[in-house]
C-alpha cells in the first residue's frame, strides 16, 4: 500500500472517530435534565438534592407570603382558622407577573415584596398595642412611643434581658423586609417560568373568591374566606395621614379657646386659699379595679374599710369617674388632659401641647399664689415636658433621694413618695402646696411590691431592703397577671388612705384618680376608659363647692356614678372654686 493511500484510510479513520465521538456527546446531553431558563430550577425528573431544596424554598416562600396576606392585626385573631382564607391581593399579583414586561415585573415585584414586608411589621406593631393600649398602632403619631416600649422593658425585665428583647425585634425588623423580598421574587419566577399553569390556577382562585365573597362563605365564624385582609390594612393607615392633618388643625381651634386664660389671679381658686392641693394619679386604677368580679370584693372592703376610718376621722369625700383619653398606657396623655382642659389622646396633640402657653391647673394655681410641686417618679432622663407644665419644682428620680431597692417598674414605692413630699413640701409653716403626684406602684407589671411600713420609719427608703415582698413578675400567665394587678391596687390605695389618716389636716384636699384601665389581660376586651375619680377634705365648705356635681358620696364610685370626659375636669373644678357667681 502507498504511503498516499495509508495516509487517506488514517485520515477517514480519524474523522469517522470524531464523528462518533460527537454523536455520543449529544445523546447525552439530550437525555440530561435541562434547567427552566425561567425559574431558575432543574427541571422534573432531574437527579440530587438540589431540586428537592428548591421546591422546598419555593414552598416555603409561597407559606411565607400568603400568612403575610391573610394574617390578622389582633393576636386573639391568630387561629388556624384564620389562615383557611384565599387572599385577593395574591390572585392579582399572579395577574400582573403574567402581563407586566419583564424589566417592569422584577421592578414591581421587589416593591411588592417590600411593602408587604413593612405591613406584616405593621400586622404585628397592631397585635402589641391593641394588647396593652387597645387601639392599632398610628404609622404616623406612634413611633415616639417604641422608644418609651424600650424604656418599659429596660425597667421591668433589666438589663440584660432587654437588651436581648430588643435586639431579637430589631433583627426581626431587618430580616422580614430581606426575606419577604426574595421570597415575592421566587414565586414570581415560578410563575413566569410557568404561565399556563398560572393561569389556570389564579382564573379558578379568582373565580372561587368572587364567589366566596359573594356568599360570604366563612370557615370561622368572622372570617370570610375571600380576603382582602392587607389591601384593606394599608388602604385605612394611608388614610391616617389625612386625619391627622385633619386632627392638628381642629386641636388648633380648641386650644385658642380657654375661658380661664385671662382670669385674674385674685379670681382663681378663692375657694381654696390656704388648702394644700394633692392630685395624685393612681397607676392603672380604672373602672374594672372596682366593678370587675375578681377585684370588687377585695378593692370595695379596702375601700370602705378606709372611708370608714376617714370619716371617724372627720373626713368626706365624694367619687365618680372621669373617661381617659388612653388605655392601658400612655399615662402623659392622661395627666395632660386633666392638667390642660384639653383632649390629648394622641401624641401629635401632646406634642402641639407642649408647645403652647395653655393655661393648666398647676399654673392657675402658681398664678393665685400657691408653690407648684410635680413629684414623677417615673421620670429617669432629661424631661423638657416639665417647662410647659411650668411648675415651681419637680422631683424625679435624679432627686428625689431615694436609697432603698426598686420594685415593679424599676420605681420606688408609693409610700416612699408620699412620704418624701410630705417631708419635703409639707413642713410646719410651708406655704400652700398644689401638687401632681404620680403613683407607680401599681404600674404593670404589678409584681413585686412592698408591704406598707409605718411612716416614721421610711426614711430614704432603706427600710424596705431585705423586707419580704410580694411574688416575683406574674410573667405571661393571665390568671397571675389579674391576682399582681389586684395586689398593686391594693397597696396604692393603702398607701393613700394612710397618708389622709396620717397627715391629713383641716387644710388638705386629696383628689386622686386613676389615669387609665390596665391592659386588655386585665380589663378585658371592650373594656371602657372610665376611671375612678375622689375629692377628700375634712373643711366640709370644700366639698360644699361641688355639691352641684351629683357625685356620691365616699371613697368608691358605684356602677351607675356620674361619667365626665377627663378634660372637661380642669374648667368644671376652676369653676366650683372660683368667685361664686350670680
Amino acid at each position: 500500500m502507498s504511503l498516499l493511500t495509508r495516509l487517506s484510510v488514517l485520515t477517514r479513520l480519524s474523522l469517522l472517530t470524531r464523528l462518533r465521538s460527537r454523536t455520543t456527546r449529544a445523546r447525552v446531553a439530550a437525555d440530561r435534565p435541562v434547567p427552566d431558563e425561567q425559574s431558575g430550577d432543574p427541571a422534573p425528573g432531574a437527579g440530587g438534592w438540589r431540586p428537592v431544596a428548591g421546591r422546598v424554598i419555593t414552598v416555603l416562600a409561597g407559606l411565607l407570603v400568603l400568612v403575610a396576606l391573610v394574617a390578622p392585626n389582633q393576636l386573639d385573631q391568630v387561629t388556624l382558622g384564620a389562615f383557611v382564607r384565599i387572599p385577593a391581593e395574591a390572585i392579582v399579583g399572579v395577574a400582573l407577573v403574567l402581563v407586566l414586561p419583564p424589566k417592569v415585573r422584577w421592578v414591581v415585584a421587589a416593591v411588592g415584596g417590600a411593602v408587604l414586608s413593612l405591613l406584616t411589621i405593621l400586622k404585628v406593631l397592631d397585635m402589641g398595642f391593641n394588647e396593652v393600649l387597645e387601639r392599632p398602632f398610628d404609622p404616623v403619631l406612634d413611633w415616639t412611643l417604641l422608644a418609651d416600649g424600650v424604656d418599659y422593658l429596660v425597667r421591668s425585665l433589666g438589663g440584660v434581658r432587654a437588651t436581648v428583647a430588643v435586639a431579637g425585634a430589631v433583627l426581626l425588623a431587618v430580616a422580614v423586609p430581606v426575606v419577604m423580598t426574595l421570597a415575592v421574587l421566587r414565586l414570581t419566577r415560578v410563575v413566569a417560568g410557568h404561565r399556563r399553569p398560572a393561569i389556570r390556577t389564579g382564573a379558578v382562585l379568582g373565580a372561587v373568591w368572587v364567589v366566596c365573597a359573594l356568599l360570604g362563605v366563612q370557615v370561622v365564624p368572622g372570617v370570610p374566606v375571600a380576603s382582602a385582609t392587607t389591601a384593606t390594612l394599608a388602604y385605612e393607615r394611608a388614610g391616617t395621614v389625612g386625619a391627622g392633618l385633619r386632627d392638628q388643625q381642629a386641636f388648633a381651634g380648641q386650644s385658642a379657646v380657654d375661658v380661664f386664660r385671662d382670669t385674674p389671679a385674685d379670681q382663681l381658686l378663692t375657694g381654696l386659699r390656704g388648702k394644700d392641693v394633692i392630685v395624685a394619679f393612681v397607676e392603672s386604677y380604672g373602672r374594672v379595679a372596682v366593678r370587675d368580679p375578681q377585684f370588687a370584693p377585695a378593692v370595695s372592703a379596702l375601700l370602705a374599710d378606709g372611708d370608714q376610718r376617714l370619716r371617724a376621722a372627720g373626713y368626706a369625700s365624694r367619687s365618680a369617674y372621669v373617661t381617659s383619653p388612653t388605655f392601658g398606657g400612655g399615662s402623659w396623655l392622661a395627666h395632660s388632659t386633666l392638667q390642660s382642659g384639653l383632649w390629648i389622646n394622641n401624641q401629635q396633640r401632646y406634642n402641639n401641647l407642649l408647645a403652647s402657653d395653655r393655661l393648666t391647673l398647676n399654673r392657675a394655681f402658681d398664678k393665685a399664689g400657691w408653690r407648684t410641686v410635680d413629684v414623677v417618679p417615673a421620670v429617669n432622663r432629661a424631661w423638657p415636658e416639665g417647662g410647659f407644665y411650668g411648675f415651681n419644682q419637680i422631683y424625679t428620680v435624679q432627686n428625689l433621694g431615694y436609697r432603698g431597692p426598686t420594685f415593679n417598674f424599676s420605681s420606688m414605692p408609693d409610700q416612699y413618695t408620699m412620704s418624701f413630699f410630705q417631708r419635703t413640701e409639707r413642713a410646719p409653716g410651708h406655704r400652700p402646696v398644689m401638687a401632681e403626684i404620680d403613683l407607680l406602684s401599681s404600674h404593670s407589671p404589678w409584681a413585686p411590691l412592698p408591704h406598707l411600713r409605718t411612716w416614721n420609719d421610711i426614711g430614704d427608703g432603706s427600710v424596705f431592703r431585705g423586707l419580704p415582698s410580694t411574688d416575683d413578675q406574674p410573667g405571661v400567665d393571665p390568671a397571675r397577671i389579674r391576682t399582681a394587678y389586684l395586689h398593686s391596687i391594693e397597696y396604692s390605695l393603702s398607701t393613700v388612705i394612710s397618708y389622709v389618716q396620717t397627715y391629713g389636716d383641716d387644710n388638705l384636699v386629696l383628689v386622686f384618680l386613676g389615669d387609665h384601665q390596665p391592659a386588655s389581660v386585665v380589663s378585658g376586651d371592650g373594656a371602657s376608659h372610665d376611671a375612678p375619680i375622689t375629692i377628700v377634705a375634712r373643711d366640709h365648705t370644700v366639698l360644699d363647692r361641688i355639691s352641684g356635681w351629683g357625685w356620691q358620696d365616699g371613697l368608691e364610685p358605684a356602677a351607675q356614678a356620674p361619667v365626665w370626659r377627663m378634660d372637661t375636669f380642669r374648667d368644671r373644678f376652676l369653676t366650683a372654686f372660683g368667685p361664686p357667681t350670680h
